[in-house]
């Protein structure tokens, strides 16, 4: 991995982005680091992981429409004894 500055990549931005092919690059701004990444596509997938099942519209739908009913006030709240009563624990 090399870290570098921002005026670094400013002045040799070609090198470092063919660079970044080839091994982490990041770059050092304001106490952070931000790391270069490659790709020849930009996925909507919010998995940090890439789990396909966030792939699915009707998985991501539903994802959906559970936030909704909990910013909504949708929801129930199980104790313990009910959640195992539920799953047959």
């Amino acid at each position: 991995m090399i870290v570098i500055t921002p005026i670094e990549l400013k002045t040799n931005q070609n090198k470092y982005f063919d660079l970044a092919e080839k091994e982490r690059v990041a770059i050092r701004w304001g106490g952070k680091i931000i790391e270069l990444v490659v790709s020849d596509e930009i996925s909507a997938n919010p998995s940090p992981s890439g789990d396909p099942w966030f792939d699915d519209l009707e998985n991501m739908a539903s994802l959906n429409r559970g936030i909704e009913d909990i910013k909504h006030g949708r929801v129930r709240e199980f104790s313990s004894e009910e959640l195992k009563a539920l799953l047959g624990i």
